[in-house]
């Protein structure tokens, strides 16, 4: 489990796209779990971590794109 003590998504982006499962602890936001590179849903409603989740994937789509259009 690596710990981010501020939200910083290009970071927690690598950390999940280099070692594809696994959890991550964020300030303020709490435990994330990732799998296959991918951010998973929170089992709990949390409008905040929910956000935060789906802006991660948006970033890793981003970036899994990045290298087929150049």
């Amino acid at each position: 489990m690596r710990v981010f003590p501020v939200y910083a998504p290009k970071l927690i982006v690598k950390h999940a796209r280099i070692f594809l499962t696994g959890v991550i602890w964020v300030k303020d936001l709490g435990r994330l779990e990732f799998d296959k590179g991918r951010f998973l849903l929170p089992r709990q409603d949390l409008p905040k971590v929910k956000q935060a989740t789906l802006e991660l994937n948006k970033l890793i789509e981003r970036q899994n794109r990045e290298p087929e259009t150049t």
